[in-house]
C-alpha cells in the first residue's frame, strides 16, 4: 500500500496542529452537530472530523465509526491534506492510492470517500471533514459544495475553541496581578517569581500580552509643565 507523500512544510503543519490543543480532547456537541449534518446531507453512513497527526489520524467527531483513530499510513485523509481542493475517491477498489488499504480490504470496508481539507491560518491543512460509504458512488455538485462549506465551519469552531482557551489563560494571568506583587518603592520595578526585576510595563506585558503607549496625565502636566498646562490641556479636549 503506497503511503501518501508528506506535505511540504510538514513540521510547521504539525506545530500549527499542536497549537490548537485539540488532539485527544473529549467529544463536543458543536462538532458532532456538523458531523451528523454532513452525514445526512450527503446520505452516507459514516462522517468524520479527522485531524492528521505525525503518525495517526485522530477523530475529533465521528458518526458511524467505533474507533477514535487509525494509523496515518492507512488514512485516506493523508491524501486529502495534500491539496486545498475536495478529495473524492468514488471507488476505492479502483483507485491505486488506496485499493490495497486495510480499511478497504477489511472493516469499515470503505469504497467511497470524499474529504474537504480543514485549512487554517497560514494555509496549513489540519485534517478533513470527510464522508464515507461502503459502496461506490458520487456526490452531486450541491453535496460537494455543502461538504466544503461545512469544512469551513469546522475550521471556525477550531479557531473559536483556541481563542476561548487563550482568553481563559489570559484571564488567569490577569488574576495574578490582583495578588501581592513586590514592587520597588524607589524605581517602581516589579519582581517576578523568578526573582527578576523589570519595569511594570514589561511585567504586565509578559502576564497579559498587552502593549503600552505613554502619555502624561493632566495632574502631571500641571505639576511639571505649569507654564504650558493650560494650552496643552485645552488642546486635549
Amino acid at each position: 500500500m503506497p503511503a501518501a507523500r508528506i506535505p511540504e512544510f510538514e513540521a510547521e503543519r504539525i506545530a500549527a496542529l499542536k497549537a490548537y490543543a485539540v488532539l485527544d480532547t473529549p467529544a463536543e456537541r458543536r462538532f458532532d452537530d456538523l458531523t451528523e449534518l454532513v452525514a445526512h446531507l450527503c446520505d452516507v453512513p459514516i462522517a468524520v472530523v479527522s485531524l492528521v497527526d505525525t503518525d495517526r489520524q485522530w477523530f475529533k467527531s465521528r458518526v458511524g465509526l467505533d474507533v477514535s483513530e487509525t494509523h496515518r499510513d492507512a488514512a485516506f485523509c493523508a491524501h486529502a491534506i495534500l491539496s486545498d481542493e475536495l478529495c473524492v475517491i468514488e471507488d476505492a477498489e479502483r483507485d491505486e492510492r488506496v485499493l490495497d488499504n486495510p480499511l478497504v480490504l477489511g472493516p469499515p470496508n470503505i469504497r467511497f470517500y470524499a474529504g474537504a481539507p480543514l485549512v487554517v491560518g497560514g494555509g496549513h491543512r489540519m485534517g478533513t471533514l470527510c464522508v464515507i460509504d461502503q459502496r461506490p458512488r458520487t456526490l452531486s455538485p450541491q453535496q460537494r459544495e455543502l461538504l466544503t462549506t461545512l469544512a469551513r465551519h469546522v475550521v471556525e469552531l477550531l479557531e473559536l475553541r483556541r481563542t476561548s482557551a487563550q482568553l481563559a489563560a489570559a484571564l488567569t494571568r490577569v488574576r495574578t496581578l490582583g495578588e501581592l506583587i513586590p514592587i520597588c518603592s524607589h524605581c517602581r520595578k516589579v519582581r517576578n517569581d523568578q526573582d527578576y526585576w523589570s519595569s511594570i510595563e514589561q511585567f504586565i506585558a509578559r502576564q497579559t500580552g498587552s502593549q503600552f503607549s505613554h502619555g502624561i496625565c493632566p495632574d502631571c502636566v500641571r505639576e511639571h509643565f505649569p507654564e504650558h498646562a493650560e494650552a496643552a490641556l485645552a488642546d486635549s479636549k
